[in-house]
């Protein structure tokens, strides 16, 4: 199957049928290079701020309660994008109130042909998130079954935290999608490293979706710096480098790949290491060191 992961501009909306038109016109050039599984960036969805004026779009809290209240339909706009082309997209993620908690949790959802897969709420919350934004951690990390494979959610921040991702791995991702938004090279480079390493320690196929470019109107999400790319551990049916594509530094565009999900579970038996097989190993190496 094919991949595409979205380097993703955010522009200022005039109104949702804008929105409709972009995002149409995003997910079919993905198709037309062959994707099955689409993937958009963390926070991609902040642009939809910019439909309650720039006021609203300029306000922390107020942007926050504006992306929410279009939440049906953008769930609307994706399942008739993935029934109409018969493909996954994970949707980019945003603010979702009622989650358990008064703060709004950072979702990602998960659209198929026949309808929503399911979602994921970010798990832990950068700096900004917790002391300035006040956007809670959600509950949960399931992996979805679907018919092009088994796939699992690490938003941005928790492609850094190892445990998130073997608990994936554990039962049965096969591949981890990792939608980002990073305003700095050095947050960037820590996601993409994060991502690299995941599919290494894991033997799987790491997906990393960034937003890019300026977007002065929305001091959430203002500067945004990335780069989309499909990585896999650096062994046999892999590329050496770990990379299987990925799109100029802040360029807009899709990165799109061929995948085997055939070969994450030879590499799992019959790699030149078997990391995903030992990595029960380590905890009795360190009650022994």
């Amino acid at each position: 199957m094919k991949i595409a992961a979205a380097a993703y501009p955010l522009d200022f909306l005039p109104d949702f049928a804008v929105y409709e038109a972009k995002l149409t016109e995003w997910v079919g050039q993905a198709v037309a290079q062959g994707a099955d599984l689409l993937v958009f960036p963390e926070y991609g969805a902040m642009e939809l701020a910019s439909l309650g004026g720039a006021a609203v779009a300029a306000d922390l809290e107020r942007a926050l309660v504006e992306v929410a209240r279009w939440r049906e339909a953008v769930d609307g706009l994706h399942l008739r994008l993935a029934a109409a082309h018969g493909v996954h997209i994970l949707g980019a993620s945003g603010p979702v109130f009622g989650g358990g908690g008064e703060r709004p949790v950072n979702r990602a959802t998960l659209y198929g042909p026949q309808g929503i897969v399911g979602h994921q709420d970010k798990q832990i919350m950068t700096r900004f998130e917790r002391e300035t934004w006040f956007v809670e951690p959600g509950a949960g990390l399931p992996v979805f079954d679907t018919a092009i494979g088994r796939i699992g959610v690490l938003i941005c921040y928790d492609s850094e935290f190892p445990l998130l991702a073997r608990r994936l791995a554990e039962a049965g991702a096969e591949i981890l999608l990792v939608p980002s938004c990073t305003d700095s090279l050095a947050g960037f480079t820590r996601v993409r490293v994060g991502a690299m390493a995941r599919a290494l320690e894991n033997q799987c196929i790491t997906v990393h979706s960034p937003t890019v470019g300026l977007a002065p109107w929305c001091p959430a999400v203002d500067e945004n710096v990335g780069a989309a790319a499909i990585y896999g551990p650096p062994d046999r049916g892999f590329p050496a480098t770990g990379i299987f594509t990925e799109t100029a530094l802040n360029a807009p565009g899709w990165a799109v790949a061929e995948v085997d999900l055939a070969a994450v579970h030879r590499v799992r038996r019959e790699g030149g290491v078997l990391n995903h097989l030992h990595w029960d190993e380590q905890a009795d190496r360190v009650a022994r060191a």
